[in-house]
């Protein structure tokens, strides 16, 4: 498979890779045997040394010993022993390896003892003198069942492993295609200036090729255009600079763009985006230029995310707002616990120290349910219907949240509507900043 080939059918061959082909070779069980008497031990021994491998012990606490030192497949414990009976042993050595095969042999059966043997998950209980047959079976089948479950517990991490590979590639893709949308949405916002300058081009030129000489009026009308058409070049130089410094994915040592820039710009992809419809939009830039520390392609993501989450929260026609300030203090995150209508996201990852930016994306929709408000972050997690929504579109935006070490707030009533608050370190604040900090930090 060559380096370019698409990673999500490299995840995806992994899977099959697994499921064809054949298993490693199996390993040798291991196998202990407890017993204070020497000729049962030997007995054991002889029968199963060429087998698997065996450990052996006299009492109980070399049993537990031996059994916190190696990985122990299969025990086979007698009952009654000096000191610790085989009974206690079990209870014990369930503590060290809970998944531990266990056959109790005995030459005084009871029906406590099997009570108590059963209590603890023996798979058998053989009385002595033991046959050769007997006891080999029981030995095999118990090791077979333990070997089976360590195979499954093997293959299903490895799916599980395999499985978060395919989400993780998922989500990439879907936050890939995201961008993919912002920056085309780029070229139609240039589009628009260099439609502007085209035009006044051709009119200047049909000026100038139509009249020899040119008056007062003609100059004027000329020096006008010129002047549009600069500032429209000068709109479309901004607009290239400042996205293809996103696209480049910039640190924070570059200079990094104004929060009320990036509204501006997300406010353009909403009010052509199809899941406006005929809902009311508001769109609140902050009092001041500020800059967060987070890449501006994310934020605009972000937000742009959480209001198509916040226009599809019900079908008939509703209100979403877009606002924010800068918060002069650092976050009480004790009044910003989880509760039936609050969640709070990547509290552990914030950079809570001031300033900070707060914004919130605001609906008068119907609400989530307290049952559903812990589920709605986790992937392809989604009440719409099976063309409406991929399901990854808030998940997106925790982890795009994560990544700029900022934090999110969920705050949701029945009936009422929900707010998505986001909470971002500020880079810089500009030169114009109205006054100082708002250190409100509630909604």
């Amino acid at each position: 498979m060559s380096a370019t080939a698409d990673p999500l059918a490299q995840a995806a061959s992994s899977v099959t890779e697994l499921i064809t082909t054949p298993s490693a070779p199996r390993r040798r069980g291991t196998m202990l045997v407890v017993d204070d008497e020497e000729g049962p031990r030997l007995s054991l021994k002889v029968i199963f040394k060429d087998q698997y491998d065996l450990l052996m012990a006299e009492d109980g606490p070399t049993a537990i010993e031996l059994a916190q030192k190696n990985e122990i497949d299969v025990a086979v414990l007698d009952i009654r022993m000096a000191g610790m009976s085989g009974i206690e042993v079990l209870e014990r050595l369930r503590f060290v390896q809970p998944d531990i095969e266990a056959i109790m042999i005995t030459a005084f059966e009871t029906t406590d003892t099997i009570r108590q043997a059963l209590r603890l998950r023996a798979c058998d209980y053989i009385n002595k003198p033991f046959d050769i047959a007997t006891i080999r079976s029981a030995v095999n089948q118990a090791m077979q069942r333990r070997m089976l479950e360590g195979e499954i517990h093997s293959s299903a991490e490895k799916v599980h492993e395999l499985l978060g590979e395919l989400q993780n590639q998922r989500v990439e893709e879907q936050i890939a295609k995201t961008r993919g949308d912002i920056y085309a949405s780029i070229i139609h916002d240039i589009n628009g200036p260099l439609t502007v300058i085209s035009g006044f081009v051709q009119l200047l030129n049909k000026k100038l090729g139509r009249d020899t000489q040119l008056g007062v009026e003609d100059l004027e009308f000329i020096k006008e255009r010129l002047r549009i058409i600069e500032r429209q070049v000068s709109n479309c130089i901004e607009i290239s600079r400042r996205y293809l410094g996103f696209l480049r994915r910039q640190s924070d040592d570059h200079a990094p763009a104004g929060v009320n820039q990036l509204l501006r710009d997300l406010e353009q992809l909403v009010r052509v985006h199809p899941s406006l419809q005929d809902n009311e939009f508001r769109l609140t830039p902050l009092a001041g230029e500020v800059s967060a520390k987070i890449n501006g392609t994310d934020l605009i993501q972000i937000l742009l995310n959480l209001s198509v989450n916040a226009f599809q929260c019900a079908p008939l026609p509703h209100r979403v707002e877009i606002g924010g300030e800068v918060l002069g203090l650092p976050l009480d995150l004790t009044r910003l616990k989880d509760s039936p209508n609050d969640r709070l996201l990547n509290v552990e990852g914030l950079h809570n120290t001031a300033p900070l930016v707060k914004l919130w994306v605001r609906d008068n929709g119907p609400g989530i349910a307290p049952e559903m408000l812990p589920k709605i972050f986790q992937p392809y997690f989604t009440t719409k219907g099976p063309r409406q929504g991929t399901g990854l579109g808030l998940n997106i935006v925790q982890r795009l949240i994560k990544e700029g070490n900022g934090a999110l707030h969920v705050n949701t009533r029945l009936g009422e509507g929900t707010t998505f608050t986001v909470y971002l370190p500020v880079a810089r604040f500009g030169s114009d900043l109205a006054g100082e900090p708002d250190g409100d930090e509630h909604e």
